[in-house]
């Protein structure tokens, strides 16, 4: 079974891509500290290559920046390429199916609508006092 699932933060901002026949490809890395510290007493963490296409490409290039916390499930995939001067590249990476987001993007919270502050008392909303009932 080729099964993967990672909780960490987005190293830098996604690359995101759109194909010629409208596929949407986006890949990130993704930071994952590791269940233990080393011998200097610090915790490690992995640096993990991720690619998603489609629906949750778009998402995730909309909705993900640099420190975003995501959890993301998948398959582990190699490919390889030749470059230039003959030399042969490996890469291994994380085909994520599924990519949830853990915590809000903080551009979001930077271009939320301000509240305008009442300028005056016609600004206010009052409650009408209900009529005082009359003595007989």
């Amino acid at each position: 079974m080729n099964q993967v699932g990672l909780v960490g933060r987005l190293t830098k901002d996604p690359s995101s891509w759109t194909l010629s026949e409208g596929r949407v490809h986006t890949t990130f890395i993704v930071a994952v500290s590791r269940n233990f510290k080393n011998q200097k007493g610090e915790i490690e963490s992995d640096f993990v290559l991720c690619s998603t296409w489609g629906r949750h490409a778009v998402n995730v290039a909309k909705y993900c920046v640099k420190g975003s916390l995501v959890a993301i499930s998948g398959r582990l995939q190699s490919r390889h390429y030749d470059k230039e001067d003959g030399s042969r590249i490996y890469v291994t990476e994380i085909a994520a199916d599924q990519v949830r987001f853990l915590d809000r993007r903080k551009a979001q919270e930077e271009t939320a609508p301000i509240q305008k502050e009442p300028e005056s008392e016609a600004d206010f909303d009052f409650p009408v006092p209900e009529a005082e009932p009359a003595n007989a």
